[in-house]
């Protein structure tokens, strides 16, 4: 990425400001010579007695190349030599020191993966190429003034760190669109499976039918250089995150509207497709997928689905066969199946109390679950620590298109009444609402009911994410991925001589 740190300006285009608890940070879009613009962020923050004042300087792309693989060949060279650079000089540089409880307590807070398109603090949230999700908001491409930001606008700023145009964002669109046609068998691979398969089973069969046809396998097999890798892993990467909306509509077809298949429509970009595709063609409807997509693609390397993409991908599979195994670890309950938990338990909520519940007799149905061995659904992240950002977008959104909605005054009602709950058990390190604790409502409010399809939709979004990284990975060579497993025993061994020496 080019930074600017003196330039001679010509025209401000226009000036923002965002407001959160302490935080206000101003974005100014100021174009260059050249045809160059860049984003101007100041962030003041006050905390106590302590101000620290910011100032980030982000190119946003111009309109001249509207080719993103182009953009990444120009891209690349750059970065692979910023990487050797951090290793020759700082390689042997000590992050930290690893505890046992760490060890075997799933490798939690150990500082081990490079995961270039987002990094997620525990007190600021998701940061995508260094944006947050306000901030995404208000620079990326939308379809409509004031809308929800495009997909393709996401992807573009994950694999280049620079906000794209709306004209590099409808010709990626359109890339896309061309790279979505799906083989029969791949079809015919989802329909040997009972109906009655979960959705993420018949989506992950999918995707690996989609596999045949590997730009990246074929070249391997042909014996390309490693310098080139990452063109077959980009080739696949963006015909896998085309095709995974057309697999996914058709799953859900099939199991829940008597395989009445909708094809996908020329004119639509990428989130309003999906939903076109599901069956959905309200403008509210599209613009909530075009923001679920966004939201959920990426939230660095460390959780289940990142991590194994990343794991599986570092063996040199391709990008179908890793993907495939990140939803399997997405399919997990403490992973992405929580979404469609959430949603089940909110109407357990309702089938038992009513929609009119009470304040109180919400904390009692909230202690009956804790108390029962249960955890209430869709709160606590395993870094954040604090509310998830992906879930006060959502709740804008709501307050904006549906605040009279019982469901979403419910959900509302658990953000006052859970946190404390949890805070007063003192077993729980971040007691406030994560992702799932709202999509699912927003998604039940527009027609789309059928709790069990949600982690579907998570899929799609990760594919996003999880290979704009696997392009990276390629690019800048990373290796096998192979960390050290010890027993219980020579932990105690180990232990047992710190202690003693």
């Amino acid at each position: 990425m080019v930074f600017f740190r003196s330039v001679s300006l010509l025209s401000r285009l226009r000036s923002r400001a965002v407001s959160s608890h302490s935080t206000h940070v101003y974005i100014d879009v100021i174009e260059f010579p050249g045809g160059k613009i860049c984003l101007i962020e100041f962030v003041l923050q006050v905390q106590q007695s302590k101000i620290g004042n910011s100032v980030r300087w982000l190119q946003i792309q111009s309109s001249s190349d509207l080719d993103l693989h182009s953009q990444l060949k120009e891209l690349i060279p750059e970065q692979q030599e910023r990487l050797k650079k951090i290793k020759s000089e700082y390689g042997k540089v000590q992050l930290g020191n690893i505890t046992v409880d760490q060890v075997i307590g799933g490798m939690r807070g150990m500082v081990g993966l490079l995961w270039e398109t987002s990094l997620l603090d525990p007190d600021e949230g998701i940061r995508f190429r260094g944006l947050s999700i306000p901030e995404c908001q208000k620079v990326l491409p939308a379809a409509k003034l004031d809308g929800e930001p495009l997909p393709e606008g996401l992807l573009w700023l994950l694999l280049t760190g620079k906000v794209p145009s709306k004209e590099q964002v409808d010709a990626l669109s359109k890339e896309l669109r061309s790279r979505a046609t799906v083989p029969d068998y791949v079809y015919k691979a989802i329909d040997a499976l009972p109906t009655t398969a979960h959705p993420m089973t018949q989506f992950t069969t999918g995707v690996m039918a989609l596999q045949v046809q590997s730009e990246f396998q074929k070249a391997y097999e042909k014996g390309i250089p490693k310098t080139k890798y990452w063109e077959p892993t980009y080739e696949d990467s963006l015909s896998l995150i085309a095709r995974v909306p057309v697999v996914a509509s058709y799953v859900y077809r099939r199991i829940y509207k008597d395989g009445q298949i909708i094809p996908m429509d020329d004119s639509l970009d990428y989130g309003s497709n999906f939903a076109h595709m599901l069956g959905f063609d309200s403008p509210q409807m599209q613009e909530l997928m075009r923001l679920y997509v966004t939201i959920h693609s990426d939230h660095e390397g460390g959780n289940v689905s990142a991590h194994t993409g990343h794991l599986v991908a570092s063996a040199l599979s391709d990008p179908f066969l890793s993907f495939a195994a990140a939803l399997n670890g997405l399919a997990g309950p403490l992973h992405g199946l929580a979404n469609q938990e959430v949603l089940l338990w909110i109407k357990s909520v309702v089938d038992e109390c009513g929609e009119n519940i009470t304040t109180e007799q919400l904390k009692d149905y909230v202690w009956k679950t804790l108390n029962s061995g249960k955890v209430v659904p869709g709160f606590g992240h395993g870094v954040l620590r604090k509310t998830d950002p992906r879930y006060t977008c959502q709740r804008e959104f709501a307050l904006k298109h549906l605040p009279d909605d019982p469901l979403f005054q419910l959900v509302s009602k658990l953000y006052e009444v859970v946190p404390p709950i949890l805070t007063e058990l003192g077993k729980v390190k971040n007691p406030w609402p994560n992702v799932d604790a709202h999509s699912g409502v927003l998604l039940n409010y527009f027609g789309l009911t059928e709790a069990r399809y949600f982690t579907v939709l998570f899929g799609v979004s990760r594919s996003i994410g999880i290979c704009s990284q696997l392009i990276w990975d390629r690019a800048l060579g990373l290796p096998l991925e192979r960390p050290k497993s010890v027993t219980m025993e020579w932990l105690e061994n180990y232990c047992k001589k710190a202690a003693s020496s």
